[in-house]
């Protein structure tokens, strides 16, 4: 492959974008799955073991503070290399004070620092994508995600399995943590070497205008609501076949635990990452929709490999091509897909538009669960991973109702602007709006209750309340973007009507 197309993987920013990435990935195990094992070694009851995993809803809920990291420039480093600052030494700090605690006797303790470690690292993810937004050049998207995803990747075996075996065979779990947060130190050196982004228009000059601007900014374009549709079903079809995998290969084939701890993390991972730096690579070569459109179909393709394993004799190596062949077009879909939210960010609130896309690409794997244990139930493995295949093409049809705008956007660096039904969009955007301050509302009352100060006894409607309210103004919106497309057709066939 000729050299320029791995010009980047050379670049000092390509080391940055490396250990950046590291920092991401390094705290999630450690108040996930990392802290469930430190607690279930404790003998905490699972009801608390299963509450502790509410502090993972920071990383969901974290467009809802990120116009905050838009409008607001910290006194050292600028916009974006100071948020990033401030993060890392917070979550330095915070880490390093869970060491301190025992889950067996000072729950409570352990629970405030979870919850400042999970806030402080969704507030780093926030300030790391728009960073990267800022920093790279249309050209080098794709292959900065792609390094982006292998440094979150290998933080994540880090404080995830490696993390695990130390403090069980040699450091404990004090001393563990205490490990991890000193691996914090490069990273936040490698925030000191940063670039800090030099073109970026002037951060808005107001909080209103930090959390209204960038909406009216997205929803103004051309096939918005279109393209917030593709956001969530792009990776529909891999949420579903990911959603079951550990346990289809233990309970559907037969496999035992350490074999499929083996198979499906360690050469799952490894394939992740050779299919996210082959993605990069490739991305140099292609367009972005192209990429896309090829990953894409890629993924839904590589479900079928589950699927055969479903009808066919039980056996380690079809079992081992089947999980390499799926995460490794999952890598390449995925570096295509981080490429395709830096693309549509305008830099001027890359925080709020990466953070609030980010969050509405979730949507699919964290609802997607419920769904698929159902289907299993009634209708079998086989006809499950047949519509994992199948679930995959919305998102590639969407593509390609999209294609236009997309090109758009990759030849001019602009967004192609809307000029049908202004007033009708305008409802569309309340309604996701209002969503939004009920998904507020339903959080700070959830955070004075876990204070001991209760304003309303039941609070449970209001996040069904906020989802109802989102799915009926995406709805709206998306069809309002099939009408107007239907009327530029016309329009474009007969340019006098």
């Amino acid at each position: 492959m000729p050299s320029h197309y791995l010009r980047i993987f050379q670049q000092p920013k390509s080391a940055i974008l490396l250990i950046l990435g590291f920092s991401s990935g390094l705290p999630l195990a450690l108040t996930s799955g990392t802290l469930q094992a430190w607690m279930t070694v404790e003998n905490i009851d699972l009801k608390t073991i299963g509450f502790f995993s509410l502090v993972g809803q920071a990383y969901v809920f974290k467009f809802l503070w990120s116009p905050l990291m838009d409008r607001y420039t910290p006194p050292l480093l600028g916009r974006r290399r100071g948020w990033l600052l401030i993060t890392q030494i917070l979550l330095l700090l915070a880490i390093v004070g869970m060491g301190f605690m025992s889950p067996a006797s000072h729950l409570r303790w352990m629970a405030a620092l979870a919850v400042v470690v999970a806030f402080c690292s969704a507030s780093q993810d926030i300030v790391f994508d728009a960073w990267k937004t800022d920093v790279l050049t249309p050209e080098e998207r794709g292959s900065g995600a792609a390094i982006s995803v292998l440094g979150y990747r290998l933080a994540m075996l880090v404080s995830g399995g490696l993390a695990l075996w130390l403090a069980d065979r040699y450091l404990g779990w004090q001393a563990t943590y205490w490990l991890m947060a000193a691996l914090l130190i490069p990273c936040i050196i490698a925030t000191l070497l940063a670039p800090e982004p030099s073109d970026v228009i002037p951060a808005p000059r107001s909080l209103e205008q930090a959390v209204l601007a960038p909406l009216k900014d997205f929803f103004g374009r051309n096939n918005a609501w279109l393209i917030l549709m593709l956001i969530v079903m792009y990776k529909l079809g891999d949420a579903f076949a990911m959603s079951l995998t550990t346990t289809f290969l233990i309970r559907g084939l037969g496999f035992d635990a350490g074999e499929v701890g083996v198979v499906n993390k360690t050469l799952g991972l490894f394939a992740t990452i050779v299919g996210a730096l082959a993605g990069g690579v490739l991305m140099q070569r292609l367009t972005l929709f192209r990429a896309l459109l090829i990953f894409g179909i890629l993924q839904g393709v590589s479900n079928a490999g589950y699927w055969l394993l479903s009808v066919t004799d039980k056996h380690m190596v079809t079992m081992a091509c089947a999980v390499f062949f799926e995460n490794l077009c999952g890598g390449m879909g995925t570096a295509a897909f981080v490429a395709l939210l830096m693309t549509l960010c305008n830099k001027s609130f890359s925080a709020t538009q990466f953070a609030l896309l980010s969050a509405l690409s979730a949507v699919g794997r964290v609802y997607v669960g419920p769904i698929a244990g159902w289907f299993v139930e009634a209708h079998g493995w086989p006809t499950f991973y047949l519509f994992s295949v199948i679930a995959a093409v919305p998102g590639i049809l969407l593509l390609l109702v999209c294609r236009r705008t997309l090109e758009y956007t990759r030849l001019t660096e602009h967004f192609m602007p809307r000029r049908y039904f202004a007033g009708a969009y305008r409802v569309a955007l309340r309604m996701l709006m209002a969503c939004c301050a009920v998904l507020a509302v339903w959080l700070v009352l959830l955070a004075l209750s876990g204070l001991g100060i209760t304003l309303f006894a039941d609070t449970s409607l209001l996040p069904e309340v906020a989802l109802w309210l989102g799915i009926a103004g995406i709805l709206y919106g998306t069809g309002l973007d099939i009408v107007a497309l239907r009327r530029e057709s016309m329009a474009a066939r007969d340019p006098q009507s």
